[in-house]
């Protein structure tokens, strides 16, 4: 599920925007603990090591995969999770809603507002109350 979410132009790096994501975040979330760890699944555009302090500031534990590790572990065949899967989902899901994968607002407020839409509809068709 969406949990948070932060927009600007085409042009910028993802991991500029790390902060403001993590601000976004409208639940307050349980503190993490040694048996309970919050953790946070990113793709490589956040490889970078302001990220990895900026999630261990807001108490997540970092999980992202950098260039070529992913690539090195499939030609040694090694078994591992794949995390980053949820953050490509929430892409495609959100990728449905057409207004969104092209954005033609010029207010970044109006396209804000068309997130929050998008992210709970996507929420409340995962909770199963649809049917």
């Amino acid at each position: 599920m969406p949990v948070g979410l932060a927009a600007d132009a085409a042009n910028r790096n993802d991991f500029k925007l790390a902060r403001a994501t993590f601000e976004s975040i409208p639940v307050k979330r349980p503190r993490p603990t040694r048996r309970k760890r919050q953790n946070l699944s990113l793709d490589k555009g956040y490889d970078y090591d302001e990220v990895r302090d900026l999630a261990a500031e807001f108490g997540y534990t970092a999980h992202i995969r950098s260039r070529g590790e992913e690539a090195q572990a499939i030609k040694r065949g090694l078994d591992f999770k794949a995390r980053r899967w949820v953050v490509e989902r929430t892409h495609s899901w959100m990728n449905r809603f057409r207004r969104i994968l092209i954005r033609w607002e010029k207010k970044l407020e109006n396209y804000l507002s068309l997130l929050h839409l998008v992210c709970a509809l996507i929420t409340y068709r995962a909770t199963g109350l649809l049917g």
